[in-house]
């Protein structure tokens, strides 16, 4: 009888950090549904690894809060209750805004000019109805403005945030049908280019929290 292969560790890890990736932006820019059922084989025959990979992964995914692990062991995406809803959005209402000051220091036309090419990307998935899209591009500008702030751990907290609030954004999309993008974003790069710092401040605020409201209806 022939020995199993004995498998290799450094590509173990390679494929469960892929996989994490992989499922980390997927679940942060909702393309899965809130309640989405997560099953160790239906992972690793999707993405052609093994179960160990695959068990890595949805760990680090549940201690984020990306996916909920029942009692019966069940995993899945979260449903979010009002109560977490506000929770969360109060999280984004502290953090944000403070980052987005720290970067006002830092944010040269080049940054003003890189998030006015996001935004318009962001535009665009409005106008095609393209939900995925929309949400990515959503934090994308968010996030590029942050990373100015140079401020790491607060970064990292408000990614957890995103993580956990990606499906219901989803949903949220969905349930507002929007034709335009809200005006929010051009009130952050209006207050940039002023170096309005407590008009910055109140544009973040107001677009980081404004549309989570209309779940709690």
């Amino acid at each position: 009888m022939q020995t199993p292969r004995p498998v290799d560790p450094a590509l173990a890890a390679a494929a469960h950090e892929q996989l994490y990736r992989t499922l980390r932006q997927q679940i942060m820019h909702g393309e899965l549904a809130p309640g989405q059922h997560l099953t160790l084989r239906g992972l690793a025959k999707s993405y052609g690894v093994s179960m160990t990979p695959a068990r890595e992964a949805l760990r680090r995914l549940v201690a984020e809060g990306a996916v909920s692990l029942s009692a019966s062991g069940r995993v899945m995406t979260p449903e979010l209750s009002n109560e977490r809803i506000e929770e969360l959005a109060k999280l984004r209402a502290l953090i944000e805004p403070e980052l987005a000051s720290r970067a006002l220091p830092r944010a040269h036309m080049a940054l003003i000019e890189r998030l006015q090419v996001i935004n318009m990307a962001n535009a665009e998935a409005v106008v095609k109805q393209d939900a995925v899209t929309y949400i990515r591009t959503n934090l994308e500008f968010h996030r590029t403005l942050y990373l100015r702030a140079q401020a790491p751990a607060m970064l990292a907290v408000v990614e957890t945030v995103w993580l956990q609030l990606g499906p219901t954004m989803r949903s949220l999309y969905v349930k507002l049908r929007r034709s335009e993008a809200p005006p929010t974003h051009r009130m952050i790069l209006a207050a940039l280019k002023a170096g309005d710092e407590p008009g910055l401040r109140l544009a973040v605020r107001t677009d980081v929290t404004q549309g989570l409201r209309h779940l709690q209806a």
